[in-house]
Formats: C-alpha cells, sequence, structure tokens
C-alpha cells in the first residue's frame, strides 16, 4: 500500500474524498448493533477488552447496567465508568497514524520511572485514544502504528495473519554461514523455537555490519534475543515494516503521519 511518503511537519493531514455510492454505504446508518463491538469501533480497546468491562459491570445504557450481547441503537446513551461515549453507528473509516519512535521513547500511557512516551507525541483526541498496534522496547526504533479501532488492532495483531515485522539489525562482527542457518531455521528460546523468514546480509565492516530480518510475530525483544543466543550484540535495531505499511524513509524521528482514507480502506481490505 502506498504510504511510503512523509511530511515535516505534524499537523494532521485528511483529503476530501471524492463522494461516491460506494461511500455513501460506508457511512450510511446501521441497525441496533452489540455494544462491544461499537465500543471497540469508537477506540476504546480490543473487542475483547470491551467484553471484559461490560462483564465488569462498568457500562451503561440508558442507566441501565448493560450486558454481554445487549444492543444499542442511535438514541442510545451509552457509559463507560460514568463517561458518556460516542458511538459510531456506521462503517466510518478509523484513524491510523503512523510514528517513527526514537529510542529511548516506551510504548506506555504511564511509566513509573518517568520515562518520554511516544504518546506524548501523538495527536490529542477528546472521545477516544490511540491504541497501538505492537510495541517496540525502550532501545529500539522504527515503525509503530496505531489506529482509533480496537477491532482494527486486534486483527493486526492476531496470530493468524501472521503480519510480517521486517527489521533493520546492527551487530558488532559478521553472522557465518551456520549462525545463517540457525536463525533462519530455528533457535530454542525460552519461550519457544524462533525464526527468520528472510535475513539478508546488508553489508558494513567490524561494529557498523548491517542485516534485514523478517518475523512472523512479535515476542517481548525477540530480534535480539535471537542474536544473543548466539553470542551476538544487537547495537541497533530498526523496524521499518509492519505488514503491509512500511517506515517512509523521509519520515524523521519523532514524526507522525497519518494514513489517507484510500489507504485505511485498503488495510481494512487485507485483514477482512
Amino acid at each position: 500500500m502506498p504510504v511510503n511518503r512523509s511530511h515535516k511537519h505534524q499537523p494532521r493531514r485528511r483529503r476530501e474524498p471524492v463522494a461516491t455510492s460506494a461511500q455513501s454505504s460506508l457511512t450510511a446508518p446501521m441497525a441496533a448493533c452489540r455494544l462491544q463491538k461499537l465500543l471497540a469501533q469508537s477506540g476504546l480497546g480490543s473487542r475483547r477488552e470491551m467484553e471484559a468491562i461490560i462483564a465488569a459491570g462498568r457500562a451503561t445504557i440508558n442507566g441501565v447496567t448493560a450486558q454481554l450481547g445487549d444492543r444499542v441503537g442511535l438514541d442510545d446513551l451509552v457509559r463507560v465508568d460514568g463517561k458518556i461515549i460516542r458511538i459510531r453507528m456506521g462503517e466510518r473509516l478509523p484513524r491510523v497514524i503512523i510514528y517513527h519512535k526514537p529510542e529511548g521513547e516506551i510504548v506506555s500511557w504511564q511509566d513509573p520511572q518517568g520515562r518520554p512516551s511516544v504518546f506524548d507525541k501523538l495527536p490529542r483526541m477528546k472521545s477516544s485514544r490511540w491504541i497501538s498496534i505492537g510495541r517496540l522496547d525502550f532501545n529500539t526504533s522504527g515503525l509503530l502504528i496505531f489506529t482509533t479501532d480496537g477491532a482494527l488492532a486486534n486483527r493486526l495483531m492476531h496470530p493468524r495473519f501472521q503480519m510480517e515485522r521486517e527489521y533493520a539489525v546492527r551487530i558488532v562482527g559478521q553472522l557465518n554461514a551456520e549462525q545463517v542457518t540457525q536463525l533462519t531455521t530455528g533457535i530454542e528460546l525460552e519461550d519457544g523455537l524462533a525464526k527468520f523468514e528472510r535475513l539478508f546480509d546488508e553489508g558494513g565492516l567490524g561494529t557498523n555490519h548491517w542485516y534485514r530480518v523478517t518475523l512472523k510475530e512479535g515476542r517481548n525483544r525477540e530480534v535480539r534475543r535471537m542474536f544473543e543466543a548466539l553470542g551476538l550484540t544487537v547495537s541497533r535495531l530498526i523496524r521499518v515494516r509492519f505488514g503491509p505499511i512500511q517506515l517512509p524513509p523521509r519520515l524523521k524521528r519523532g514524526q507522525w503521519l497519518e494514513l489517507t482514507d484510500a489507504e485505511i480502506k485498503h488495510l481494512l481490505e487485507l485483514v477482512q
């Protein structure tokens, strides 16, 4: 999908779409839908998280505690923890942004140590929140994706879709043929077997040797742990692609870029 573009400034950029019959069907009102689905579409979290909120009695419909399976319509007043939630009753497109995370930021809303958070850099919203699609550790930079749609985030992260993650890796030294074979056929880690789907030598000398690796899962510090299992130190790690979305080469660290409606529609088609 054509997202490898960037802007040097930060304001939200949304193109006004041309009105078509296809778009009209996307924005047409729907009949009453299950509460957990609509809460997820409103950007509060994944559908599973919304089911947990409903089961805990934290959601109400017109002042009555909601139950799993309840449906809501346009005239219903929905609250979560007492806060009124704006329900999206149509297939309005979610917002999706990509962010070039620098090293030294955490992917969390709160941190007891007071470290900088990626969420400090994202545009503010009143009635929903940004949901991170996957994470990067404190010392890893590169592509992060955020959306307002919990259902979309869940689909992109669900193992059955096997979304590829591609990284640029700098190590001290150079891999030999045996190590390349181990990394691409499988290395036993404490949480199971791990392997790269692809591994390419990008060149370099001494402490500046780069490789490009691809894997289909996102376990904690998986890339670093795979190299460490062979006694190799990763000195730099950059995620350059997540599924069909690439990190635009001109998007500087600490900057974000919002996907266009056409790009979001294409993304939604890929994960149906």
